[in-house]
This record gives C-alpha cells, structure tokens and sequence, in this order.
C-alpha cells in the first residue's frame, strides 16, 4: 500500500556406458573411452515465460510432469526460458507439446538472460515429442516460438534439457557458504545499516547484508571472507549487491586463510547480481574489492559460494511451488447488511495512520458487509475528538477530520506463494487512497521494519488519477516512489470507481504476475529484478491488507472539490495455491 510512502504498518551423474571392445584390423585390443549418458538438468530449475494462459505457467514445463504444461497467450511471438543454476554444455532437448505446438522455433542459450545464440532453428516443426541433438553452452537456455502451427499459442507439457558431458554440475553443486559466520576487513553497525556484520552475506536471506565500516571513511580496499569448513571445489560464486558496490575486485581461495589463490578478477563489476563461473579447490573463499563504485564502501545481501566438498550446512528448503488448483483462502462477504467482518478472518487495525494520512481507523465501526454480497470500507468525514492526526489541510485542525477502515489477516491467514484475487470497486474523489496488499509476516513475526519485511501491492487507486491503478513491490533496495511496478488504464479511459473490477497476482519463485480484468497488467521476472533493481525478498509468508486511506504523501489532501462518504466495496477475495 506504500507505492509513494512509508508502510501502513508497523540428478546425479548419470550411469556410465558399458566399456566396449573394438577389435582393430590388427587383432590388437583397445578398450572404448566410457561416454556418459545423456543428464537432465532443467528439471525444478526455475522458468520464466513471456506470458501465460490462466494457470498453464511455465514451472508447468520443468516439473517433470506430463498432464501438467505451459501454454502462451495466442500471438507470436512467444517464448519460454529455464535458468539451468550454472553453466553447462547441453547436449539435447526433449520437447513434449500439447496439440498447441510451433511451426517455427528456435532453441537459444545465453550465458546473462539478455545476449542469446541459437543453437537450433526451424519453420517445419512436427509437434508431438521432439527430441533434439544440439550443441553449445550456457546458463540459460530459451524456446523462441516464430509460427504457431495452430489459432491456439505455445504449449508444452515438458521442456527437457540434458548434458551429455555433465556440465558443470554432475553431482548438483550445494550451497556451501549458508550458516558460516564468515569475517571482513571492517562492519557497519548504526542506525544506517543494522546488524550489518559478515554473517548477514551468508545466512540465505535477502532482505539482510553486510557492509563496511564508515568509521574514518570509507576507503579501499575491503574484504569478506568465509570459512566452508572443509576443502572444497568451487564451482560458482553469486554476488548480490546492495548499490555500494565493487567496480574491481579478485575472488580468491586460500587452503589456510593466510595465502591467496585469485581464481576470478575483474575491473568492470556492474553490481546487482553477479553469478561467477568459477574453477578452484581451496578452504576459505574471499572477495577482495579493491575499486569502490561511489562514495560509500562495500556492501553485500548475498555472498554465495558453491561447489562440491566443504562441511555444508544444509540450508532450510524453499517453499514448493504453487499449482493454483487448490483454494486455501476465500471471503464472499455474504453476511448480514451491517455485520462486521468475520473475525476468524480479518483484524481491524486502529489509529491513525502513516504518510501523512488524515484519517484515524476504527474498530470496524467503518467496515461492514452490505448485505449484497460485499464488504465496504467507508471514509468519512468526521471529527474523531482527542486523536492526534496532521493538521487538516483546510481547518489547520490537528483532531482527526476523517475516520475510515483497514483490515488485515495477520494471525488468521498468512502464506507463501499462491494465486491472489479480489473484485473491488474502489473508492474515487480528490485526496482518497484505496488499496489491496500484502506485507511479510516478519513484520510481526520478528520485529523487522519496512521495508525489509516485503511488501505486494496488488492495487493501489488515488483519486487524482481515477482512470489507473498501480501494481508494485517495495524491498529494501527499491521502495517508496523507488517501487518496482507499473500502472494499468482501463480500456476506453474508464474510472475505476464506476464499477467493480477483478485484482489478482500469480505469485511464485520465479516471479509473478499482475492482472486486472484478466488482462496482465504488470509481470516481475525474479532473475531479472534481481540483476536490475536488487534482491527478490518474498520467499516467505505474507498477510492481506485492505484499506480505504484519506490523504497522504501520494493522494494529498481532500480538497473543496472532495464528496464524503467515500466507498471501497469488495466482492470476494480468493487464494489458490
């Protein structure tokens, strides 16, 4: 709800081939270099589409699972992609199609998401299962669609990529750096940047880092390392980084901590996410920056190492994957006209509140159901007496002017991934701010401030705008104004306050989408925000948020131009995981 604010609230190697003899034309006996049988490695892997119909999303094609598929929208083109984890040589792909299949293809792989190289390519393509012979290497592999053999889209059942070699992660390389309490040059620790020490690079959780000192300045160069516990093999390094960044840096490993081995250099670091290919043997593992970005030092979300050996401490899994057929969470607000809202359910949240909003929340004396069939929160213009507000734009007044409603389902209902939908008619007029969100869980589970908790804002609406709504993440990295989202216009230019309209986010591991009126208004792609914008925060669980706000930062005040009372009407909200 804080698009312009504050929060609201406070396998395995495959089995070798039998060894074989071959008889020469000399009798002599030589035996046959083993060739390894073909590996599976897209399998689980994350998947990213350019689109979707309904719930046939792209994991759909990687689950290993031949009722479920991907299917596209019904134009070209359109493709669909799979992060294989790390680099490797791919051999075949496997290519299983519903009745919906392409002419025209190509398969493509690329080693950062964004510069592609075909590896195969057609415009006779048969549909049915495909099984390919190809050739080349690369983190990323993509399905470009180019012709469509029927008036449906894309869709695969399967999506299956295999090494012939291996790659470069036969035996599935682990995380070897989770839990290590790790050490650096310096760490920050005031009210800029909390509990900022090494561990906070290698404890898996995004929405915390480690950062450099300030005491004397800071200065280059800088350096945090870790411990794995045991020899290992590293195989790749993965650097998050918060905006204060490394321009030049070494990636070294060292048997004893003393003497470093450089087994990655660079002068030109871009910072976000960087995933390093990397090939070295050692205990310790250290990046060591010696050019600073900016003015400030060096700071990291995540410092991951992995690879194979070490003493790994298994980190804790993450969350399956949605399937979006099984509701978990729905309200058709089919009460009594004047019940309040179901407190199995819902929690009315009180006072005033942030971003410079004029209204004080009541306990539910503003939220009611109507007896159609929905909830309505209403904003009114009422003089709450002894409540300390921000002065009112017109009387100077600093007692509440306006009472309204926000309600939430911490406590009652929280998840992690899922389909979210809600048919609103939001509220309209100058200076009014309605909105349907979802704030981490952490929130009150740990204490922990926005906007390190996360937080999805699946609709927002203010009444200067009347004929858009707004979609958007906030995360340590990218919040307020800085939000990652986008807007969504009504057909036609309508005002989204004339009637009801449908709010839904799909909600994964690899991204989500927005829709409004089942139209995709808005898509997040994980890998990409994370190379662009900064770390992904929402792997865990979150609640439901609705509230009707008057004033504030992003809508500003009421004016003479402002009718009260003002309604936020909700039809139903569902969940499906």
């Amino acid at each position: 709800m804080n698009a312009r604010g504050t929060p609201r609230l406070r396998g395995a190697l495959a089995v070798m081939a039998a060894v074989a003899l071959l008889f020469t034309l000399s009798a002599a006996l030589a035996p046959e270099r083993a060739v390894a049988a073909p590996v599976l490695v897209s399998q689980g892997k994350p998947a990213t589409a350019s689109s979707a119909e309904g719930p046939f999303t792209a994991p759909n094609a990687v689950d290993g699972n031949p009722a479920t598929r991907w299917s596209s929208q019904f134009t070209d083109d359109q493709w669909i992609r799979i992060d294989l984890g790390t680099s490797i040589a791919v051999g075949q792909v496997v290519l299983n199609w519903e009745a919906a299949y392409a002419r025209g293809y190509r398969i493509e792989l690329s080693a950062n998401g964004t510069d592609w190289t075909t590896i195969h390519s057609t415009t006779t393509g048969t549909g049915g299962v495909e099984t390919l012979t190809v050739s080349g290497t690369g983190r990323y592999i993509r399905l470009l669609g180019t012709q469509r053999a029927t008036p449906w889209g894309y869709s695969l059942h399967e999506f299956q990529v295999y090494s012939t070699t291996g790659g470069n992660n036969p035996g599935g390389d682990v995380l070897l750096s989770y839990g290590k309490a790790g050490s650096a040059s310096t760490s920050q620790h005031d009210g800029t940047c909390w509990e900022c020490g090494p561990d906070k690079a290698f404890d898996r959780d995004p929405a915390s880092r480690w950062a450099t000192s300030p005491e004397g300045g800071w200065t280059d160069p800088g350096w945090i390392a870790v411990d794995l516990g045991a020899p290992a093999r590293i195989n790749r390094v993965v650097l998050q980084w918060d905006p204060a960044y490394a321009r030049a840096y070494r990636i070294e490993v060292s048997d004893n901590g003393t003497d470093w081995r450089t087994i990655h250099q660079t002068a030109s670091g871009t910072g976000f996410k960087e995933t390093l290919d990397v090939s070295g043997t050692g205990r310790h593992v250290r990046l060591y920056a010696t050019q600073r970005s900016g003015q400030y030092g060096y700071s990291l979300w995540e410092f991951q190492v992995w690879g194979t050996g070490g003493a790994p401490i298994p980190a804790p899994p993450l969350p399956a994957d949605p399937t979006y057929d099984r509701l978990v969470f729905s309200d058709e607000f089919n009460g009594p006209a004047g019940a309040a809202p179901d407190p199995a359910k819902w929690v009315p949240e009180t006072g005033t509140g942030p971003n410079n909003e004029l209204e004080y929340y009541t306990n539910n004396k503003n939220a009611a159901q109507d007896g159609n069939g929905s909830l309505v929160l209403e904003a009114r213009r009422e003089v709450t007496p002894g409540s300390a507000c921000p002065p009112d734009p017109l009387s100077g007044s600093t007692t509440c002017q306006y009472t309204s409603a926000r309600l939430n389902t911490y406590g009652k209902f929280q998840f992690t991934y899922g389909r979210v939908e809600a048919r609103i008619k939001v509220s309209g007029t100058q200076g009014l701010w309605p909105a349907f969100w979802m704030l981490g869980a952490d929130y009150f589970d740990k204490g922990r401030p926005w906007p390190y908790t996360g937080e999805i804002d699946i609709m927002e609406h203010v009444g200067k705008e009347p004929k858009t709504a707004y979609s958007t993440l906030h995360a340590p990295a990218y919040n307020g104004a800085a939000g990652y989202g986008g807007p969504h216009t009504l057909p036609g230019g309508a005002d989204y306050a004339d009637g009801f309209h449908t709010f839904a986010v799909d909600w994964n591991s690899t991204g989500m989408t927005f829709r409004v009126d089942g139209q995709v208004s808005f898509r997040v792609d994980r890998d990409e925000l994370e190379r662009t914008r900064g770390p992904w925060v929402f792997d865990h669980d979150f609640f439901l948020i609705l509230n009707n706000a008057v004033g504030g930062d992003w809508p500003g005040p009421p004016d003479t131009t402002t009718r009260f009372p003002q309604k936020l009407s909700v039809d139903y909200i569902k969940v499906w995981q």
